[in-house]
């Protein structure tokens, strides 16, 4: 592959953007080049290292590597005389169409244009046979596989359905103005040509199978592959999905319950519940030691060291749902240079009558979440499962040669978090109607997973569905109000049966615009918005026909989907931590379908 390089620029990204959005191995359109983001071994000037200890460790075990670093993006220079940093891109694809229409004898009809390849180009531009310089583009179909796999197509093989040794001038034929693929041919002088709508055929192997190439680490990197390769538009949404993993910074309240178990732990070992625990309590040495620390939060230790149970095993949601529920007015530390705050509302300022199943409101004040990318696929999104862990078995694309280090990004801002009360989840689960609801439900994810065979993606349960929901309509009715576009504010859904049920609103950047203010006041008035968006949910624009869909069904194709469309449930998918899959707005609330199985109900 051909990098470019030069003194200035050729185009520049956000940090956030490189991370979330344009990492190695995506394809981007720069003001003169079509690129494809080179691997982490060829980024210079990485230096600003992002700590996070507990996201380390996650990433360490999902890799399987012995230790890594997190590193923000380079930075650019403002000054020009310091060192060159920045990202490196190789150039791709490498087959170009020249831009000038020509109607030859056999074509008179319809837009006809020269496809010619990288070395066919002088200075970027092609010269005819008359010396005119003609301009060129990229063309924007190329192959792939979903193993992350990416290169040109062979377009002579294509042409000609087997190996030829024809090597007479190609050109691309637009017979139509709609675009169809089924108006887009590839035709050889030899009078050989193919539509490219026989490329999008998967069974048609009209393209062949994968030779393993890695081009975003560099030239001859290729891996055993075989996949079959499946055509690829470059500029579309499924050409690259970036695997991230997320945490949200933990107080350091944790390491003061250790260091303090820790001095006494041959008093502790032997506690099991908490009346043996306030017992030991009474012991000046115990005493002094566990001041300002509650029972709770001794137990739970001593209970984690006792049964194995202990950070490395909890999973990423599990850690901040503890935290979040937390059984005091206050958790983290409140300085101005902390990374996380938060208070409990008292509960006389949230309750109504449609909050009875929620046990807790908690504002938080700040927050900071760090965000790294893992690797990427291409076709199909793998987003982390409802606990917030990536799967270990997805087969990934790399982002370098060796794994020492990933790109992160680091927010910060603020939230509200809404606990709900366990009882309320279970009672509401266990009704026959709803059991039916979730059966069809499981029947729509059923069809979907025979359509994306080799898919790790696991059915959430319905409590997920309920909260994920929820807090769609509830980013939806709180958008108008609190000073944060509806893209601007992101979710995190809590359904642990162990630990418990929340629903946790916040946003974030990577500056002091995402600690406005805006959703803390929300929090303060919250039983207003979550009454809005219940009245948002009880009836969509698009009703009847919304609330009748049903997931199995097969014409419509929307099987991760109950009664949701653009015109309720669906958000930004930036703000949505299941790209708007496993909604149904019947759980939340009534519906014309009257099925019965809503959580909440205004009329009551």
């Amino acid at each position: 592959m051909n990098q470019r390089r030069s003194k200035r620029p050729h185009g520049q990204l956000r940090q956030a953007q490189v991370v979330s959005t344009f990492g190695p191995g995506a394809m981007l359109d720069l003001p003169n080049h079509s690129v494809l983001v080179a691997g982490l071994e060829h980024w210079t000037g990485v230096s600003e290292e992002i700590v996070e200890p507990r996201l380390a460790e996650k990433l360490c075990i999902l890799l399987e590597v012995p230790s890594i670093k997190l590193y923000a993006p380079p930075p650019d220079p403002q000054d020009p005389t310091a060192p060159q940093t920045g990202i490196a891109a190789w150039q791709f694809p490498e087959w170009f169409i020249v831009q000038e229409t020509s109607a030859g004898d056999d074509a008179p009809t319809f837009r006809s244009r020269m496809m010619v390849h990288r070395l066919a180009l002088t200075g970027g531009k092609f010269i005819d046979q008359n010396k005119k310089r003609r301009p060129v583009v990229p063309i924007r179909f190329v192959r792939a596989c979903r193993n992350g796999h990416i290169g040109d197509i062979d377009w002579r093989a294509f042409v000609h359905g087997a190996a030829t040794e024809c090597k007479r001038q190609l050109w691309i034929d637009e017979r139509g103005t709609s675009g169809d693929l089924g108006e887009v041919w590839i035709r050889c002088e030899c009078k050989a040509e193919r539509s490219m709508s026989q490329a999008a055929i998967l069974q048609n192997r009209a393209l062949g199978h994968c030779n393993g190439n890695r081009p975003w680490l560099g030239p001859y990197e290729k891996e055993q592959c075989g996949e079959p390769n499946r055509l690829l538009i470059r500029n579309a949404s499924n050409a690259y999905f970036p695997q991230l993993l997320s945490v949200i910074s933990l107080p350091d309240r944790d390491e003061r319950i250790k260091q303090a178990v820790d001095s006494i732990w041959d008093t502790l070992e032997a506690v099991e519940n908490l009346d043996q625990l306030r017992y030991e309590r009474r012991k000046a040495k115990v005493r002094a030691a566990l001041e300002d620390l509650t029972d709770d939060e001794v137990l739970a230790e001593i209970q984690s060291r006792t049964t194995g149970s202990n950070e490395h095993t909890k999973t990423v949601k599990q850690a901040e749902l503890e935290t979040l529920t937390a059984s005091k007015q206050e958790i983290g530390n409140d300085q101005p240079d902390g990374t996380f705050f938060a208070r409990t509302l008292l509960p006389e300022k949230w309750q109504a009558p449609w909050t009875k199943a929620l046990e807790r409101v908690v504002l938080v004040h700040r927050l900071r979440e760090v965000i790294a990318q893992v690797g990427f696929t291409r076709f199909e999104a793998a987003a982390p499962d409802i606990e917030g862990e990536l799967e270990i078995g997805v087969r990934r694309a790399a982002l370098g040669r060796e794994t020492t280090w990933l790109p992160a990004s680091e927010n910060r801002g603020e939230g509200v978090f809404l606990q709900f009360k366990r009882q309320a989840i279970e009672h509401w689960f266990a009704r026959p109607e709803v059991q039916k609801r979730g059966r069809q439900l499981e029947t729509g994810f059923n069809a979907w997973v025979t359509e994306h065979q080799g898919t790790h993606r696991k059915f959430p349960g319905l409590p997920y569905i309920l909260l994920h929901s929820f807090s769609h309509l509830l980013i939806t009715a709180v958008s108008l109000e609190c000073g944060y576009p509806a893209s601007s504010i992101r979710e995190r859904i809590y359904a642990l049966p162990s630990v418990g049920y929340g629903v946790l609103l916040f946003t974030g950047s990577s500056d002091s615009e995402g600690t406005l203010g805006g959703l803390v006041e929300v929090g303060r008035r919250i039983h207003e918005h979550i009454r809005k968006a219940l009245e948002i949910g009880e009836l969509c624009s698009n009703d009847p026909v919304c609330a009748e869909h049903q997931p199995e069904n097969t014409h419509e194709r929307r099987f991760l989907q109950g009664a949701a469309c653009h015109g309720c449930l669906l958000i930004a998918e930036t703000s949505c931590e299941q790209h708007n899959d496993f909604l149904d707005r019947a759980l939340v609330v009534p519906t014309l379908e009257n099925l019965g199985v809503e959580f909440f109900n205004l009329a009551t």
